[in-house]
């Protein structure tokens, strides 16, 4: 804005992962402010690789929107990748990528800060206090993004201790059970890191709980298995906290899962700022229309919860299934040998995916063959399946098809201001101008309408004109060729105008004190002699490296609270005697210590 007051307001951003080209494009068509997407290698996620010219194609489409691009390189990095990844970073910083989120502090090094490219402190830094957070800002970091676990609270104080670290909140998605960064137990149990991007999910598998007596008092439950984060109706009080960018967990999701969530929290994004309009601002340009109804039930989930916004909530977890459940819509009714009916208000559709909860507490899943009103044939009745069972839908067949069609489309609304000048004619928008020379020519007669509808023909550019503005007396003959040669020119300078704004980093190139200090030496996650150096220290203690006595997991969650046997919040008085013992369905336990000072739970190797 000209006043400067968009200056003054905060910039809220919609941050959309993108698992592929593909999916970075229908994000930004459908609302996202920025997206995250991985390059060829150093990912967090190795299953979710792209080629830079991928991301150089979609720094290009988003740049056009204002929006930015930001790649993932926060794995911890071995001593023969280094030049590797500095050629990585320097060939996406060429591509047009707006940000890297890093974990590995080597990085800090080995860049030497030529490239004019901010850095981001992944989550897989460790990022749950003010501490941590005001250490990285003195490393230079321009946002760091929070551990998940944070309460609005927690968030609200860093903000008020740290002001001028943007910070990056979750809001959607799949939840770790453990601290990001901080989570060993892949890399123990299969020699998979979480670290390098290749997490086995051992907290999606089943466990018995036992105690120090080898009394069973869980069996074979998905003891550490979260539900999904769903922030929706909270981002007014993030943004109060000091949140300004809300991040969407999926990079290994497609692009229907990508357009339906976007759309969702995009239109919950706008409506916060409508409420607010001078107090916040989106962070791109465009507004988007759809051609479906955003509901966030009808997408991957696995049952949602706040997590700890608010506090030590009892239902955070999944414990009878890791999978996807879908949104409740009703109960069986009525069995018959090939079909049964449903008590509810929801429409079916042939080919919809249902699931319920057997007796057994096991998922089962199974498809609608034919869906006759509210009577329902599967191709194969489940054995299992009683009267009175809540059923729930995880594929919604008709949903799924409107949004395999194209389902929205974005727009720039622009105003044109035509004028003559002294050899021909200007065209101006959003603070830039076109010019063309031509001859003056009086018209014989009104020409108002038509040089509107040939400036307005925008089909196949990212804006839409929404008023052509002219002198009172304008009377001129302008050929219909120069009005489109004026378009081309002012286009192009539109998207010259949406290219990206960086920083370079700027820490000075000595060693830091860690801190916080972490009790055990893997933690700090050094993998090569440039991270070792960063610390002041010569050995590499990376757990993928020299292994660890310490904890696999640190965990917010706790199951002794889960249980109701949290005495410190008002639980019963346990029964058990500690330790208490996670165990595989292959007979390996795992050790429980309940650290009720910091009120976590640390998963350790027997």
């Amino acid at each position: 804005m000209e006043d400067g007051r968009e200056l003054r307001m905060r910039q809220l951003e919609l941050l959309a992962p993108a698992k592929n080209l593909e999916c970075g494009i229908a994000a930004i068509d459908h609302g996202a402010d920025a997206v995250y997407i991985g390059a060829q290698k150093f990912g967090a996620r190795v299953a979710a690789g792209n080629s830079v010219d991928d991301i150089r194609q979609l720094c290009t489409y988003a740049h056009q929107f204002s929006a930015k691009v930001y790649v993932t390189v926060n794995t911890i990095i071995y001593d023969n990748e280094l030049e590797a990844t500095r050629q990585l970073i320097a060939e996406l910083s060429d591509a047009g990528v707006d940000a890297i989120l890093v974990q590995d502090m080597g990085l800090l090094r080995i860049t030497n800060y030529e490239l004019r490219i901010p850095f981001h402190a992944s989550t897989q830094t460790d990022n749950r206090t003010v501490e941590k957070v005001r250490w990285l800002a003195g490393l230079g970091f321009k946002r760091v993004v929070l551990a998940r676990e944070l309460s609005v609270e927690e968030i609200a104080e860093i903000h008020a201790q740290v002001p001028d670290v943007e910070l990056e909140v979750f809001v959607h998605g799949a939840l770790c059970v453990s601290y990001s960064g901080q989570c060993y137990a892949s890399q123990y149990c299969f020699g998979r890191s979480a670290n390098r991007g290749a997490c086995a999910q051992v907290c999606r598998m089943k466990f018995d709980l036992i105690d120090a007596d080898g009394r069973e008092l869980e069996h074979q439950r998905y003891l550490l298995s979260l539900k999904d984060l769903n922030q929706y109706s909270h981002l007014e009080e993030l943004a109060q906290a000091g949140a300004v960018s809300f991040k969407i967990e999926g990079r290994l999701k497609d692009a229907s899962y990508v357009k339906n969530v976007v759309a969702a929290y995009s239109q919950r994004l706008d409506s916060i700022i409508a409420s607010h309009p001078d107090e916040y601002c989106r962070a791109s340009r465009g507004h988007c229309t759809y051609s479906f109804t955003p509901n966030l039930k009808k997408t991957f989930n696995r049952g949602f919860t706040t997590y700890f916004l608010h506090g030590r909530q009892p239902d955070i977890f999944s414990p009878d299934t890791p999978k996807a459940m879908g949104e409740f819509v009703g109960t069986v009714k009525e069995l018959r040998r090939d079909s049964f009916n449903v008590a509810g208000t929801a429409a079916f559709a042939n080919g919809d995916g249902l699931c319920f909860i057997n007796q057994e507490h096991e998922l089962e899943g199974f498809r609608v063959n034919r869906a006759e009103g509210n009577r329902l044939y599967p191709q194969q009745m489940p054995r299992n399946l009683r009267p009175g069972m809540a059923l729930y839908r995880n594929n919604d067949m008709e949903f799924e098809r409107q949004l395999s069609r194209q389902s929205s489309v974005r727009r720039i609304p622009i105003v044109m201001h035509l004028l003559q000048t002294a050899d021909g004619y200007s065209l101006s928008a959003e603070g830039v101008t076109a010019t063309i020379q031509c001859e003056h020519q009086q018209a014989e007669k009104p020409q108002r309408d038509n040089i509107i509808r040939q400036l307005s023909k925008l089909g196949g550019t990212p804006y839409e004109c929404s008023g052509v503005e002219m002198p009172s007396d304008f009377n001129a003959f302008i050929p219909s060729s120069m009005l489109a040669e004026l378009r081309r020119q002012l286009v192009a300078a539109l998207n010259g105008d949406g290219s990206r704004c960086v920083m370079p980093m700027t820490q000075e190139n000595r060693p830091h004190d860690p801190s916080p200090t972490y009790a055990h030496p893997y933690l700090y996650n050094i993998a090569n002699r440039l991270a070792a150096d960063f610390y002041g220290t010569k050995d590499l203690t990376a757990f993928e490296i020299k292994g660890g006595d310490g904890p696999l997991m640190q965990c917010r969650h706790c199951l002794q609270y889960a249980m109701g046997y949290c005495v410190k919040h008002g639980g019963k008085k346990p029964t058990y005697k500690y330790p208490l013992f996670l165990r595989l369905g292959d007979g390996r336990r795992f050790r429980l210590e309940f650290d009720c000072k910091h009120c976590q739970m640390n998963v350790y190797a027997e």
